[in-house]
């Protein structure tokens, strides 16, 4: 598989880690669009949103457990935005189930 973000998580490219615990890797966009702009992802490689299913389903679980302590590590006490793009319509560039973590001042209404 030709997966960029798979590569980061196997440590064959890269990455700025900020969490990472035996289901989830979490790390620096290379491109912020916020103060605190984080990607996170599964280890497992599930393409994107339209492919969570009862089979995988765990792994967004545990994602969603992990984002505060991400939250609270990069201290963004006062709120922030979680974004996922799915499929070429909602511009997913990297076909990786991934997350956002956006924060570190106020956000526009509009950004997302």
């Amino acid at each position: 598989m030709d997966c960029l973000f798979c590569k980061i998580i196997a440590g064959e490219i890269p990455s700025s880690k900020v969490y990472e615990d035996e289901n989830v890797y979490a790390f620096r966009d290379i491109n912020p669009q916020a103060p605190v702009h984080v990607l996170v992802v599964p280890k497992t490689h599930i393409c994107c949103a339209d492919k969570i299913d009862a089979a995988n389903s765990a792994c967004i679980a545990r994602i969603f457990e992990a984002i505060p302590k991400i939250a609270a590590q990069e201290g963004l006490t006062n709120g922030y935005r979680i974004i996922n793009n799915c499929g070429e319509d909602g511009c997913q560039t990297v076909k990786h189930l991934h997350f956002h973590i956006l924060g570190g001042k106020k956000l526009p209404e509009n950004m997302g």
